[in-house]
């Protein structure tokens, strides 16, 4: 994130009447860097504040991995209750899964803030939200971009998004050309919606059901808020062990497009992918989103997790193995599914 040497506050500007108040933005920048460095990880190089961040080469028989995606409409639920301390870990940790399934660990992580007009305290709850996943997944944020555009962004609301990069070892990329026919699909569970969905789920809670923020989701004890603001599950640390125990085929996370569009990303020509829908409950919130929003059982799986945030491709023999390591790493896994013959693609039965 941009942030320069400080000065003395200016009287307010033509900008800033304008919609745009430079020594606010600059203020609520230069409050956060202490907490900005607190995620310095070995490889970074000099301090914050520069044009772009620096960060050493991981050497030869490394390969960078990186990935750019963002919050989405999620953003306006956070808007709506005024909780904003979790989007910032919700887009690191989407980040990290998405660079995870060809087997690579975070290095470094950039955000970009666009907004009408800039309010310090939201900046240092989104930003501490960044930190804090930063810090768990051991990357660093290295840098961003704050920008206020008045007249491009209604109201009180935002966007944010965010671009990782990550290493992994030539010799040990994961890119799914070895499933094959016989393999099993462990699924690991989410937290709720994770990052996607949340356009037809805002309609369904808000304007079907009539719900509000602070109101009890029906079937559960948290608020509507708490339920739909659950932090997206970072799976670096559970699949890490798997990496290292287990001969692990192929990874997809399962995001916008759900199973049917994300996991033949994966799969190589000739294989296709069978998930059961009984091997595991789906959760209230899916459930209740179906039923009061009238959504189809094929769309539903096409546009939500359904309780299932990321899977992993390997040997029938390895999984028991693999379900005993996920259990220790709290991360309850199930097998989901299997790898058969034929055209590629996702098949949901059951």
């Amino acid at each position: 994130m941009d942030l320069p040497p400080g000065g003395e506050k200016m009287k307010r500007s033509a900008y800033a009447s304008a919609g745009v108040d430079i020594d606010e933005k600059m203020a609520g920048l230069s409050s956060v860097r202490k907490m900005v460095r607190g995620t310095f990880v070995p490889g970074v190089v000099g301090d914050i504040g520069s044009f772009g961040g620096l960060f050493a080469s991981p050497g030869k028989d490394k390969l960078l991995v990186a990935s750019t995606d963002g919050v989405g409409t999620k953003l306006n639920v956070a808007v709506m209750a005024g909780r904003h301390d979790t989007v910032g870990r919700d887009i690191v940790n989407h980040c990290v899964n998405d660079i995870l399934v060809q087997g690579a660990v975070p290095l470094f992580f950039m955000d970009y803030i666009g907004t009408s007009r800039l309010r310090a305290p939201v900046l240092r709850a989104i930003i501490r939200g960044l930190c804090k996943a930063c810090r768990e997944n051991g990357c660093a944020l290295l840098g961003g971009e704050t920008a206020e555009m008045p007249g491009l962004y209604p109201g009180e609301e935002y966007d944010l998004v965010g671009t990782i990069v990550g290493v992994v070892d030539r010799k040990r990329v994961v890119t799914g050309e070895s499933i094959e026919p016989g393999d099993v699909i462990v699924g690991l569970p989410s937290t709720g919606l994770h990052t996607n969905g949340y356009s037809l789920a805002r309609k369904v809670v808000f304007q079907t059901a009539g719900l509000k923020p602070g109101d009890r989701f029906p079937g559960d004890r948290r608020t509507v808020a708490d339920v739909l603001l659950a932090v997206h599950r970072s799976y670096l640390g559970p699949v890490l062990p798997l990496l290292e125990r287990v001969r692990v085929h192929g990874m997809a996370h399962i995001t916008g497009g759900g199973f049917y569009d994300n996991i033949p990303r994966i799969l190589p020509r000739g294989a296709v992918a069978v998930v059961e829908r009984s091997a595991w409950k789906v959760p209230n919130l899916f459930r209740f989103i179906q039923e009061r929003g009238g959504v189809s059982t094929e769309e539903m799986y096409r546009v939500f997790n359904m309780g299932i945030g990321y899977v992993v491709v390997m040997p029938e023999r390895d999984a028991r193995r693999a379900l005993g390591i996920l259990k220790a790493a709290r991360c309850p896994g199930v097998v989901i599914g299997r790898i058969e013959k034929g055209r590629r693609r996702c098949v949901v039965a059951g």
